[in-house]
């Protein structure tokens, strides 16, 4: 469903736009924020009704306070997972990094993209980039957004629980260090249970929300990368014995 985007040190921002995609969403009128409020409910109703996705808040309470949520990526839909497990209050302020090339494909996603999830839009293709990534997410977080980053680039496609992270989760960290970053870890339980159980729903999801953390003093990027990983490969419920 959506495709997501957290290298900073290699995207932009996409204020000239490649042949084949919309621009940049403008400031919409009253009429378009209030179809983009129904369709977010009705996205969040759907994601609730189909997945059965619940939060399961661990060391954190969902309060308003800024934060970074950075998760594990299997699925296009990881996303709007954990979009729609916030409370509606810190939904409002949560904003996706994501991939300007995917969003801005057909207006239908350009919609969502830009007026829905309110995403923060970077440009992976050399070609097109024009602006600083990570100045486009630190102002995001200057003008009191939180954010749903995805530290490892790109989708897990392997066995291993998590890809190497990129060093945009550091880069936030170390120039922004009031804001929690908070580890969150998407599991789909169909992938947990044992072959042949009976699961009476399409894809059960539990988004795990586990203790902030902060880059200390003198860390490192690798040192601090290591310890934000292991945090949230921390979260991951254990397998259960086939």
């Amino acid at each position: 469903m959506t495709e997501t985007t957290t290298d900073a040190e290699t995207a932009a921002s996409g204020a000239a736009h490649a042949p084949g995609l919309l621009p940049h969403p403008k400031p919409s009128s009253a009429m378009r924020r209030l179809a983009a409020e129904i369709a977010g409910q009705a996205i969040t109703v759907f994601a609730r009704a189909i997945t059965a996705v619940q939060a399961d808040w661990r060391g954190i309470e969902p309060v308003a306070r800024q934060r970074v949520y950075f998760a594990n990526h299997t699925s296009n839909a990881d996303m709007p997972m954990i979009w729609s497990v916030l409370p509606p209050e810190l939904r409002r302020q949560t904003r996706p990094v994501a991939a300007a090339d995917y969003w801005l494909r057909t207006p239908l996603r350009a919609f969502a993209g830009g007026e829905v999830f309110r995403a923060v839009l970077i440009e992976r293709r050399p070609e097109a980039r024009t602006q600083d990534p990570m100045a486009l997410i630190l102002d995001a977080i200057d003008k009191g957004s939180s954010l749903i980053i995805f530290p490892e680039g790109n989708r897990n496609m392997t066995k291993d629980p998590l890809l190497p992270f990129k060093a945009g989760l550091y880069n936030i960290g170390s120039k922004r260090p009031h804001v929690d970053l908070v580890p969150t870890w998407i599991a789909n339980l169909n992938s947990i249970m044992p072959k042949g159980e009976v699961i009476p729903l399409p894809l059960i999801c539990t988004v795990i929300f586990g203790a902030p953390i902060h880059v200390a003093d003198g860390e490192s990027k690798d040192t601090f990368l290591t310890r934000a990983a292991a945090s949230l490969a921390a979260l991951a419920p254990e397998r259960r014995a086939e």
